[in-house]
């Protein structure tokens, strides 16, 4: 089951790619953003890094749940990479900041939930989300800067 849930993550995280990539080129390239952008290539090494770890939290917490204690901290796990994907469609593929940003907020408040959920059940599967967390921050700030250097 670790397989499983690393690969559904990083699955994720390729049909994110996918929505991203016909943008990059053509649109994101040319937008203004702040001298502290990352270069490209540190995006996907963060990524693959972030949904392996979220794969691991959500097995650890596959294996140690109680009976009835599975629904809850599961359904927002999926939810949340749901909302992950649809940050990529909302900044690449909608090519709009501001939508990116909407999103991301919910993507934040679902991955705060997730890990209050995850840390009631297994402790270690919250502090796997911690980085995770830390990485939204710094998008967001990244997503909100792009979005009003661009306006």
């Amino acid at each position: 089951m670790l397989l499983v849930f690393v690969v559904i993550c990083l699955a994720a995280g390729r049909l994110g790619a996918a929505l991203t990539e016909p943008a990059l080129e053509g649109w994101y390239r040319g937008l203004a953003k702040p001298f502290w952008t990352p270069p490209d290539v540190v995006f996907p090494v963060a990524w693959s890094i972030l949904y392996v770890t979220m794969g691991i939290a959500a097995w650890l917490v596959w294996k140690t749940a109680e009976r009835g204690e599975l629904r809850l901290p599961m359904t927002l796990f999926f939810g949340q990479l749901v909302i992950n994907v649809l940050w990529s469609f909302s900044f690449f593929g909608q090519r709009s900041p501001f939508l990116g940003l909407i999103c991301l907020g919910a993507l934040v408040l679902a991955v705060i939930l997730t890990t209050v959920a995850f840390t009631r059940v297994n402790r270690a599967a919250g502090w796997l989300f911690l980085p995770y967390l830390l990485w939204l921050g710094y998008a967001g700030a990244l997503n909100f800067a792009i979005w009003k250097m661009n306006a």
